[in-house]
């Protein structure tokens, strides 16, 4: 019996009838259905076994869903995502609750990082986690009425009225900004010494997107501090459950504005996967070489604002040039820049231009050369390393235990990479090294970013020197926009076409999973379809929301500058966490 099955039966071996149902998925990942008051009691004996990441919970509002066979009757579903690193595994645990305000066991005390998860399905859902240390709103503002992702809930603002801002209302909000120390357990004093707390923010430090994080001092000494998100939230996953397949495709692009293509990848492997879609090798290979080339473009755009960020100008000019040139190559490509939205559902939405292979061969040789020289700048600079080295440090575990994936998790010594692990769009098919490094402080994340770098280089004068010949796009009949090689031979090609193009593919009932290793972390989509155009439910797992979770954990006991440094060694960007 494979590994899938096994854990299913010793699911049901201990927990008998508290295992409600075994449920199939386009995606593969074992799923079980769990009684709501036996949740943490599962959860807990999963995660002594061998599942120790929580990757994600979230919840779906099943009151409008009509395919819902073989699974128990629930007006909401709570989804908790684990992943195992030794079965190099995920798990899909399920629990169904009924009623207006649903509630059942938190378990913020079994994974550090399940907090702000569980603040995000009450914030978006309603669902209350009994036991939450502080289960408040995360996303929405604190005076927000209604819960944003229930089905009930308006989904344009030509729903809402007029929006007004009377005085009343401005002072009303502009009060619930304050912050009440009290309200977050702490102190405000300690013996006849009183602390600080400091607003950074709201601001847009470097290019990461508005953050504001309150500090709690003591003298300069950081004792502790809350992160507030939320500014960039603009209801991507809503809009996603009211635009059709094909549609959504642009939307995907502005989650990590700064990886491009790479934020499309996931989707349309996802909803791929429901629909049966088997992608041409050669759209698969271009594909792979437009994701590296965003990676790269990401990773320059980290590098400078770093450096900035640490107080060196000059790295920050010479990084953008750089990416400039990578941009310039996406747009003779795609046709754009940052935001291409250039993948479709079965391929990518034309072939190669005449004269991509030289453009791409001259950048290749260009940019190592240059990469060396700001290792000399930034790396090697006595000043940087003062500000990084020891700086905002964490282990392996610690890692596991906040959900942190990609250059954060490998630079804990940990070579895991999922485009090694768990291969997907013929990743499997080259050669390239996965970098790491030991301490997971903030020099050990700039090592482990800068180092891939040259393995990106490496994957794509591979795909410029293997490029396959034949289609950029399946033939598959529900690939976006479909074939028209034959619309104006026949009626019924035509009709089809038209109907395709028009109101999108009919995706079977199903759910589906994919995540790609994207050039912050772990980026997934988890899509249910009804059997229908449109997303039934859209869900997205972005690596930055666990990051800077985890923010807090890591500046205790350090200094005010060093929040900066702790901040853009995590490499997020604000849409990625608010979504």
């Amino acid at each position: 019996m494979d590994g899938e099955n096994q854990i299913l039966t010793d699911l049901r071996e201990n927990f008998g009838d508290d295992i409600l149902a075994a449920q199939s998925t386009a995606d593969g990942i074992p799923t079980a259905w769990v009684k709501p008051t036996r949740v943490p009691d599962v959860l807990r004996r999963l995660k002594d076994k061998t599942y120790r990441m929580l990757y994600d919970l979230t919840a779906i509002d099943e009151r409008q869903r009509s395919n819902r066979q073989g699974q128990p009757d629930s007006d909401f579903s709570i989804v908790y995502q684990l992943f195992s690193f030794d079965l190099n595994q995920y798990l899909r645990i399920k629990t169904p609750l009924k009623g207006e305000t649903p509630s059942l066991p938190s378990v913020s005390n079994l994974w550090k990082n399940a907090n702000w998860y569980e603040r995000e399905v009450f914030d978006m859902f309603g669902v209350k986690f009994d036991g939450h240390p502080n289960l408040r709103r995360i996303l929405m503002p604190t005076t927000w009425k209604g819960h944003p992702l229930r089905k009930d809930h308006v989904a344009r603002a030509t729903e809402m009225g007029p929006f007004q801002l009377t005085e009343e209302r401005q002072d009303h909000e502009m009060e619930a900004l304050r912050f009440k120390p009290e309200e977050w357990g702490m102190r405000e004093a300690k013996g006849n010494e009183e602390f600080l707390f400091l607003n950074l923010g709201p601001q847009h430090p470097g290019t990461h997107g508005v953050l504001r994080v309150i500090l709690q001092l003591d003298g300069e000494e950081i004792v502790d501090a809350v992160p507030d998100i939320g500014y960039h939230h603009r209801g991507a996953e809503k809009m996603g459950e009211r635009q059709s397949w094909h549609t959504f495709i642009p939307y995907t692009d502005r989650i990590d504005y700064l990886t491009g293509v790479l934020n499309n990848l996931p989707y349309v492997l996802a909803v791929e996967q429901m629909a049966g879609i088997d992608v041409p090798d050669r759209a698969k290979v271009i594909r792979v070489m437009l994701c590296e080339l965003f990676r790269i473009s990401s990773h320059l755009v980290w590098y400078g604002t770093f450096a900035q960020d640490i107080g060196s100008l000059s790295p920050v000019f010479f990084t953008f040039n750089d990416r400039e040139r990578i941009l310039d190559i996406v747009q003779a490509i795609t046709g754009a820049r940052m935001h291409p939205s250039w993948f479709r559902i079965g391929g990518v939405a034309h072939d190669l231009p005449q004269g991509w292979e030289q453009t791409v061969r001259d950048f290749i040789k260009y940019l190592p050369p240059r990469i060396k020289e700001y290792d000399g700048l930034v790396m090697q600079n006595r000043i940087f390393q003062g500000r990084t080295k020891g700086i905002g440090a964490y282990n392996l575990d610690e890692a596991i235990e906040w959900g942190v994936t990609g250059p954060g998790l490998r630079a804990c010594g940990l070579e895991w990479d999922f485009r090694k692990k768990r291969p997907y769009s013929g990743y499997d098919q080259f050669e390239f090294d996965v970098p790491t490094a030991q301490a997971g402080d903030c020099f050990a994340r700039a090592e482990v970013r800068i180092q891939e770098i040259y393995q990106s280089l490496r994957i794509i004068e591979q795909c410029v020197n293997n490029m396959p010949p034949g289609d950029y796009k399946s033939r598959h009949p529900l690939t976006t926009p479909p074939i028209k090689d034959r619309t104006m031979h026949d009626i019924e090609t035509l009709i089809t076409h038209f109907l395709n193009v028009t109101w999108g593919p009919v995706i079977p009932a199903n759910e589906s999973f994919c995540a790609v290793e994207s050039s912050k972390g772990n980026n997934g989509y988890y899509l249910v379809s009804d059997g229908g155009t449109i997303s039934y439910r859209t869900r997205i797992r972005t690596p930055s929301f666990p990051h800077m979770q985890m923010m807090p954990s890591i500046s205790r006991g350090h200094m005010v500058p060093d929040v900066l440094a702790i901040l853009g060694s995590i490499d997020f960007v604000l849409a990625d966490v608010d979504r």
